[in-house]
């Protein structure tokens, strides 16, 4: 009795490399519209490799951690460049794909091919700790290791499907006592939010850091800070004086 959610509708590794990577700290709830969105306007993994950078970000902004936008942008064009469009190629020599993990890399290969491998996401950690009687401190090496000896051979999309559904719906971190490793941090007032901001405005047209500012009401030094980790990323750029969205 598996929750019917879009992209277990498909088995493009595409289309659950965009799912996975909306999915990270954000509620399948909020995801759903945005994913829906996206695959509509870049279908295949070619598409998104052609978009513009601002293309990617307006279609990105509300659904929060705009650095995944970036990332997933980068992951098609390199694997259109280096894998020639072959998603599943990219994801078992994971390590040059922007914005891929371990974790990422993984669960395309068993949403998409069924591979016999393994994942473990917060809602399978504490599965495993609780069906196990772990203590909490248990390290991802062994959890990984026990997720390997429960695996039901041939079943490993339906298996980590259902494992998932029962961590969200089931035994939930309140039903449990199960604390995630990492929490995140308050949105408002955050470095998230002000970045959020940042984008929004520089969307519509180009600002200096002066009337960023004024626009953040944040101090100059906290912003230049922001900002300057922004450009690294490759969030904005700056050009006569002034901050803008890449192009491309």
């Amino acid at each position: 009795y598996g929750r019917t959610l879009p992209w277990r509708q498909t088995t493009d590794p595409y289309r659950i490399l965009v799912s996975e990577v909306m999915l990270q700290q954000t509620q399948v709830s909020r995801v759903i519209p945005f994913y829906e969105y996206w695959i509509q306007t870049w279908p295949a993994v070619e598409s998104l490799a052609q978009a513009s950078t601002t293309g990617v970000l307006k279609a990105w902004m509300g659904l929060g951690y705009n650095r995944r936008a970036i990332n997933l942008h980068r992951a098609a064009n390199v694997i259109v460049q280096e894998y020639h469009g072959d998603v599943l190629s990219a994801m078992r020599e994971y390590k040059p794909i922007p914005g891929v993990g371990e974790y990422t890399a993984r669960a395309v290969l068993i949403f998409s091919g069924n591979e016999d491998t393994v994942t473990v996401d917060t809602n399978i950690r504490r599965i495993l700790i609780a069906e196990f009687q772990l203590p909490q401190t248990t390290s991802n090496v062994d959890l990984w290791a026990i997720a390997n000896q429960c695996l039901p051979r041939g079943r490993s999309r339906d298996w980590h499907n259902a494992l998932m559904d029962y961590g969200a719906l089931s035994m939930t971190a309140r039903s449990t006592g199960i604390a995630p490793r990492t929490r995140q941090t308050s949105y408002q007032g955050s470095d998230r939010q002000i970045r959020a901001l940042i984008l929004k405005t520089l969307l519509k047209q180009p600002q200096s850091d002066t009337t960023l500012t004024q626009q953040c009401k944040i101090p100059q030094e906290r912003l230049e800070a922001i900002l300057a980790k922004m450009q690294k990323e490759g969030l904005v750029i700056i050009e006569e004086n002034k901050y803008r969205v890449p192009e491309q």
